[in-house]
């Protein structure tokens, strides 16, 4: 395991215990013994067997999390946890956790950019599974469930819309990582690094709100449109 990987790693486990131990972890650990008991080959079981060979406990609020490890067959591994995060980011997952852990690992691991592209690419043909949860799908067989949602590939044409969304999240990106990369020449006592450092930083924040100011835009843009539209009531 290399120096970014364990740093990764570290990360990851540092914010599971945090999570556990600032909530209630009963019905987690409940809901784990109940996968336990289910069937072998449902998804379910599967899960439950996967966190108990490398000895790890659910987490409130993720307990979608491992459900996606399972069933797209990512490993418990620091490569392959960015990994799915880049699936799951073309898949349709644009929340602060799915873009914050894809920019973490992106800057650790600049290597694998090629192979986080590739699965960025397989998430946006694949069915969308951003709102699965163990609930729903615990009792399905993971092998049918895996040939389903990779039968169902999702075929979305290029439109201006698209190309303004992924734009706003190119800008997003940029900025989020140009004021990480400035921010610790703000702290230096030498005013040419403060000076040098601040512009570059200044731009940063005008990126990212930009890219949430254009995203907030087109989501009521299209908002609208769904309004306007409107649905025909068979009364």
């Amino acid at each position: 395991m290399t120096l970014s990987e364990l740093i990764i790693k570290t990360s990851f486990n540092f914010s599971v215990w945090l999570i556990r131990s600032c909530f209630n972890t009963k019905i987690c650990d409940d809901q784990h013994d109940d996968l336990r008991r289910m069937d072998i080959g449902t998804l379910g079981r599967d899960i439950a067997d996967c966190l108990d060979k490398h000895g790890i406990k659910m987490v409130p609020g993720f307990e979608s999390h491992d459900l996606k490890h399972v069933l797209l067959d990512f490993k418990m591994t620091p490569l392959d946890e960015i990994r799915m995060q880049a699936f799951m980011l073309g898949n349709g997952n644009y929340s602060f956790a799915c873009f914050a852990i894809l920019l973490f690992g992106a800057i650790l691991l600049p290597n694998s950019w090629v192979l986080f592209y590739r699965d960025f690419l397989a998430g946006r043909n694949t069915q969308p599974i951003s709102n699965y949860t163990i609930q729903g799908y615990a009792g399905m067989n993971t092998l049918l469930l895996r040939h389903q949602i990779e039968g169902k590939q999702v075929q979305e044409h290029f439109t201006m819309y698209s190309f303004v969304r992924a734009a706003a999240f190119v800008m997003i990106l940029s900025g989020v990582f140009g004021m990480c990369f400035c921010l610790p020449f703000l702290f230096s006592s030498n005013i040419a690094d403060l000076i040098g450092a601040g512009f570059p930083f200044l731009g940063g924040a005008v990126l990212t709100v930009g890219g949430v100011l254009t995203l907030s835009q087109q989501s009521t843009h299209q908002y609208k449109h769904v309004i306007s539209v409107g649905v025909k009531v068979n009364c």
